[in-house]
């Protein structure tokens, strides 16, 4: 009835990695800048080391999430595909 495609593993992880990472690096540039969100940035800081109100922080919490959310992605596009083709049969 419906044709069902694979997700393209490396594309999904790149845009989760990115729109993430673009995430927290603007969620750090505002409590940079703004004073706004700083116990939001602190509690991310906890686990994505570096993470800080700071510019530098920013730009290390946008590349951890970067990271984080890139692996996230690949591994969610690879499963998805593995159960989509074993549903398939």
């Amino acid at each position: 009835m419906f044709e069902k495609k694979e997700l393209n593993v490396l594309s999904f992880g790149l845009a989760c990695g990115i729109t993430f990472g673009v995430y927290l690096l603007l969620i750090g540039m505002i409590a940079w800048i703004f004073n706004w969100g700083t116990t939001v940035v602190q509690f991310v800081g906890s686990f994505y080391y570096g993470f800080a109100p700071t510019f530098v922080g920013s730009l290390l919490g946008g590349l951890w999430a970067f990271i984080d959310a890139f692996i996230g992605g690949v591994i969610f596009a690879w499963l998805y595909n593995f159960f989509s083709r074993l549903i398939k049969k």
